[in-house]
């Protein structure tokens, strides 16, 4: 049912990183974000590739804004009651749009956001032909992002693209800037190993974030190993997008060939399941009792 966000998210999720490696699904609606919670996931991430994908039908390219991007965590953070991180690509631009993609985010009820130091027009991570900013533009970023914070819990979580684009010393030598610029974790994005991300580990201080994205230039590994390594959150950007385009797209085939859903219904969930994602029973009853009946 619809209710208040947290009112301190990243504080949970600080506590949940205390207890151990938190496995974080991403989400890209209100309604994958509620299907993690029900899951039994402790934490969501609101992953910019899979929002720019499905509410734009476009590639991750920085085309997605800030508004689109606090509005649907605004709406995630209402509809599921987990800790949820967002990617806020490079804050939207320069020092002063971090200080307001920091206050929006909060505002949203996100537990955090995290930055990356690409330069514009930013690429996917996992793919070549991005270019970096230098490492002082990118920890005033984080420092101008620190101070906007109105809770010290809300997460600010630096990512940096450089193992790709000037190799994994660079990465780390960026890493531990950024935690002395005052990020509260970082992010090595493309790392192509167990043994760089165990390097990285033993290098750079503080909290760290792995991604376990497919098809990409790291290796997939299991959340049990980067607990046995160190790191306090994995996270699985666009995998439920893949899976739902991927069952999307097998229905207007079917559609397409047969006229039909006849066949199909063993494929998705009756209208009891969805009523029951959703919660509606819990709005009938609120409806009821708000009616006096």
């Amino acid at each position: 049912m619809l209710r208040p966000p947290l009112s301190n998210p990243g504080r949970v999720l600080r506590g949940l990183m205390s207890q151990g490696t938190v496995v974080v699904p991403g989400v890209y609606d209100a309604i994958t974000a509620r299907l993690a919670e029900r899951a039994g996931f402790s934490a969501a991430y609101l992953s910019g590739g899979a929002l720019t994908n499905s509410r734009l039908g476009a590639p991750d390219i920085a085309l997605l804004t800030q508004d689109e991007m606090v509005g649907t965590a605004a709406r995630c953070c209402q509809a599921a009651h987990i800790p949820i991180l967002a990617d806020a690509d490079t804050g939207f631009g320069d020092v002063w749009n971090v200080t307001r993609t920091v206050l929006a985010a909060e505002a949203a009820g996100l537990a955090g956001i995290h930055i990356e130091d690409q330069q514009m027009p930013k690429r996917c991570g996992h793919l070549d032909g991005k270019a970096i900013v230098p490492t002082a533009e990118m920890s005033q970023k984080i420092r101008a992002g620190v101070e906007a914070k109105a809770r010290p819990d809300f997460m600010l979580i630096a990512r940096t693209d450089a193992r790709s684009v000037e190799g994994l010393e660079a990465a780390i030598e960026r890493g531990k800037a950024f935690v002395d610029a005052g990020a509260d974790a970082v992010f090595p994005e493309g790392l192509e190993s167990e043994h760089e991300f165990e390097t990285f580990r033993a290098a750079v201080p503080g909290p760290l974030l792995a991604n376990m994205t497919e098809f990409g230039k790291t290796l997939l590994i299991p959340a049990t190993a980067f607990e046995s390594i160190g790191y306090e959150m994995v996270i699985f950007p666009v995998t439920a997008l893949r899976v739902a385009v991927k069952a999307v797209a097998d229905w207007y085939s079917f559609l397409a060939a047969n006229g039909t859903q006849e066949g199909f219904l063993d494929r998705m969930v009756t209208r009891k399941e969805l009523y029951d994602v959703v919660g509606y029973e819990e709005y009938e009853k609120s409806d009821a009792a708000w009616s006096g009946l």
